[in-house]
């Protein structure tokens, strides 16, 4: 898997989209979820904004915004009562006030044009990124195998190449 470059860099011509998106997401992130999913949506729209053509640039900001939302709850179960933050899809819904096929329609685009799944590495909360198995999996020599139960010498390799997150001993020290 591809690493994601996360940045905040966009055209100047999408530097006013960019704006009204993440003020959106900011201000709904400060109210319902955390710092972390406010970080992440600035790097989605930011990633959006930079392809050729922007998706961003027809529709109005408070539905992509709730499309960029949508798409890292996706990603990291936001939806599923058990974690925390937690909102329904309905609740986020309505505090964009759209439409829930407006919403997953915009979600849809989002999750396509970034090649978002679940567990995404990429678009992973940082603060669950030790327990996503997916950062982990790397092949060695055809066999789908996790990092952190290999050798130093390898989750080297695997880490210059941008393969996993970061060398789990160096975390813990």
């Amino acid at each position: 898997m591809t690493k994601t470059n996360k940045s905040e860099q966009v055209p100047k011509n999408m530097q006013p989209v960019f704006d009204a998106i993440v003020a959106l997401t900011g201000d709904f992130s400060s109210q319902h979820l955390n710092d972390e999913y406010a970080q992440l949506a600035r790097y989605v729209t930011a990633a959006l904004c930079r392809k050729r053509p922007s998706p961003l640039v027809s529709g109005h900001a408070n539905t992509w915004a709730c499309g960029i939302i949508y798409a890292l709850g996706f990603v990291n179960f936001l939806f599923d009562k058990s974690e925390k933050p937690y909102i329904s899809a309905t609740d986020l819904y309505k505090s964009f006030n759209i439409s829930t096929s407006t919403g997953s329609a915009k979600s849809k685009v989002v999750r396509d044009t970034l090649k978002m799944m679940q567990f995404d590495p990429n678009w992973c909360l940082p603060s669950k990124l030790d327990n996503n198995p997916m950062a982990w999996l790397i092949t060695v020599n055809g066999l789908m195998l996790d990092a952190r139960h290999l050798p130093r010498e390898i989750q080297e390799m695997a880490y210059q190449k941008g393969l996993i997150p970061y060398i789990p001993a160096d975390k813990e020290q």
